[in-house]
């Protein structure tokens, strides 16, 4: 999809890394109102990458279930969407009383663990976005009294892997898993402006992105716009070609 340039993101620019030339990955809250892009990003993964984030290959009615089953009010969720405001990363921190589970709970005295699981499309691997998303994660949970990250994934995870040694986790292998944990700094005044600012920067392009796709939509109904050619229609059995 390529929009006229009245539809382009006029900070592109600016929001782009220095000296790299690649958009910074801008890591948004989600709500209800993205659930159903979620349902395609997560139906989207292919076997093997649903091995890698929920530890089976799930088949499309757990994967909906566990969609349909996310509690936006208890934990944190996490997106990235692309240029064509498609969703092509998530991050799901979940968040349980600590006497639930009590062997996450020997590393902390808190009231809270909070568990961090993360996917991410292939298009968009390599470009940090799991780990922004990881990063987002763990703010969040020093803003809000909650000093350690916990992330059980399989050890041929590569991916978590990686985001977990990046990250500075403790790293404990057992039977081809993997638990690792991350001590959080108490929050502060930078801590929570930083949040606060990652969050307003996001929705700022979450909602250029949907007004664009809305407007791009538009754009393409307009009289004397031309229309992609569909596929032929078979010819009428009285048709030449089908004698």
């Amino acid at each position: 999809m390529t929009l006229p340039k009245l539809f382009q993101n006029p900070f592109r620019r600016w929001l782009s890394r220095s000296g790299g030339g690649r958009p910074s990955v801008l890591v948004k809250q989600l709500h209800e109102r993205d659930r159903r892009r979620m349902m395609k990003h997560f139906l989207s993964l292919e076997k093997s990458d649903r091995l890698l984030r929920f530890g089976s290959a799930l088949p499309d009615e757990l994967v909906a279930q566990y969609v349909q089953k996310m509690d936006f009010s208890r934990d944190m969720i996490y997106g990235v969407y692309n240029s064509l405001f498609k969703l092509v990363g998530v991050g799901h921190l979940a968040f349980a009383p600590k006497d639930t589970s009590p062997a996450k709970s020997i590393v902390t005295d808190k009231e809270q663990v909070a568990e961090f699981g993360v996917s991410v499309s292939k298009s968009m691997r390599g470009m940090g976005v799991g780990s922004k998303l990881f990063e987002r994660a763990a703010i969040h949970c020093r803003n809000n009294d909650v000093d350690t990250l916990y992330m059980h994934c399989l050890s041929s995870n590569k991916t978590m892997m990686h985001i977990a040694k990046k990250a500075g986790m403790e790293i404990q292998r057992d039977y081809g898993e993997a638990d690792a944990y991350l001590k959080l700094l108490p929050p502060n005044p930078s801590s929570m402006l930083q949040e606060a600012v990652q969050e307003q920067f996001a929705m700022f392009d979450y909602t250029f992105k949907a007004n664009a796709r809305a407007a791009f939509k538009l754009w393409d109904r307009l009289p004397g716009r031309k229309k992609k050619p569909g596929p032929p229609s078979p010819p009428s059995p009285s048709s030449p070609s089908s004698q």
